[in-house]
């Protein structure tokens, strides 16, 4: 499950910068189709988030479970930034909040995920 949810990521992470790209050169409706697609991509990442979790529930100690959880809120935290970027981006607005609110969660997400969770990667 670990390397379906970090293929959803960087899926996501891939998907997120494409629509990027094609709001900037007002290509709207191709941006609009992938903003939905990246939206989907979304609940795959949650859901798969969701099943790591529910493993650090049911088979680990209350220290690593803390942790696991703040990862989960981060995660959240990090699609809504996604979003709130995207949103704000295709209505022409400044979006430097929610850049800063992604590039704190996504840290966070990356060092609890790779490096203090057990299950970050798995050969």
């Amino acid at each position: 499950m670990t390397h379906m949810h970090i293929t959803s990521w960087v899926l996501g992470i891939i998907l997120f910068i494409l629509v990027i790209a094609m709001v900037d050169r007002d290509n709207a409706k191709p941006a609009k189709i992938l903003h939905m697609i990246l939206r989907l991509v979304y609940l795959f990442m949650l859901y798969t988030g969701g099943v790591l979790l529910w493993n650090y529930i049911t088979n680990s100690g209350m220290p690593i479970l803390a942790e696991a959880i703040t990862k989960g809120v981060a995660g959240i935290w990090l699609i809504a930034a996604m979003e709130m970027i995207l949103v704000k981006k295709s209505k022409r607005k400044s979006a430097k909040s929610p850049w800063i609110q992604f590039w704190i969660a996504f840290i966070i997400v990356l060092i609890l995920g790779f490096f203090r969770l057990p299950m970050g990667i798995q050969l």
